[in-house]
């Protein structure tokens, strides 16, 4: 039994109070998240790259840090921190790939390691973390493969190219710069043309791909041929002429023979030297 018992009356005008302050609170909270929002400094999405797997950093640290690298460091580990006279490369030194803004640095900053020439330097956290952003800016570059510029790849001589195409390379009895290589060089530019004769497979895309024939023998004698379409140690499998698709279970009394077309250039792969591609290369993007 309650010790007090409320009337409706003073309940209806209790609820009657509750209500006005919820609503008149309201606004208010709206108001003050507002404002906090306002507040809060924007932080601009950065898009991310699969080939990096930590954080980015601040593009600010990473400016402040180079002009800091570059002020004390530079002279020993040179202005982009990929080595010196006598520093080592920083980009990939296992220390400072482990580097957390400033962790495993940070002491070897502030100590120096003078048994190996390097001295002290009594520079604030601040300043050690901009370092190590730096740092991890130039290690991502590295890593970064999308953002690799590839330069003039056309270096060697064209003529010792042509001799290496009709001669040691013997690509001539395959092929013909007025036939099937002719106009070569206006289909593909130089870098694409490189990849092409030294990994000429299949491509996504490619409309006449080169592929791999095959014949199976079975046991009782009856051969199938086509396009190879799969090989391993237990199964081999071939589209006809017709396009119907063929499989085979291998086993010691099935005979199987396959021609691949692109073999040699297989071959090839083990006997260029860096003349002989450069060479070869000068010579294709002549193909026009």
């Amino acid at each position: 039994m309650p010790l007090f018992k409320k009337s409706r009356k003073t309940e209806r005008a209790a609820d009657g109070g509750l209500v006005r302050f919820v609503v008149r609170a309201a606004p208010l909270a709206l108001l003050t998240a507002a404002s906090l929002a306002a507040q809060a400094p924007a932080q601009p999405a950065r898009p991310r790259n699969m080939l990096i797997g930590r954080a980015v950093p601040d593009p600010a640290a990473v400016e402040r840090g180079q002009k800091i690298f570059s002020a004390n460091c530079g002279f020993c580990h040179g202005t982009n921190a990929q080595g010196g006279d006598s520093g080592p490369d920083l980009v990939r030194s296992p220390l400072a790939l482990d580097d957390e803004r400033g962790d495993k640095i940070g002491p070897v900053i502030l100590q120096g390691r003078t048994n190996k020439g390097m001295p002290a330097f009594h520079l604030p956290a601040e300043q050690i973390q901009d370092i190590a952003a730096f740092l991890r800016s130039r290690q991502q570059a590295a890593i970064d493969r999308n953002a690799y510029t590839i330069l003039n790849v056309v270096t060697g001589d064209a003529q010792k190219g042509r001799e290496y195409f009709n001669g040691q390379g013997r690509c001539s009895t395959c092929h013909s710069p007025t036939g099937d290589l002719a106009g070569l060089a206006k289909k593909y530019d130089a870098v694409a043309l490189q990849s092409r004769f030294l990994y000429p497979r299949a491509r996504p895309g490619d409309s006449q791909p080169v592929r791999s024939q095959v014949t199976v023998t079975l046991a009782s004698g009856q051969t199938v041929s086509g396009t190879l379409d799969y090989l391993d140690d237990f199964n081999v499998a071939l589209r006809d002429d017709a396009g119907e698709y063929h499989s085979f279970s291998r086993d010691p009394r099935l005979k199987i023979d396959v021609r691949d077309p692109l073999a040699a250039h297989a071959e090839l792969i083990k006997k260029y030297t860096d003349s002989d591609m450069h060479n070869l290369l000068a010579y294709l993007v002549t193909l026009k």
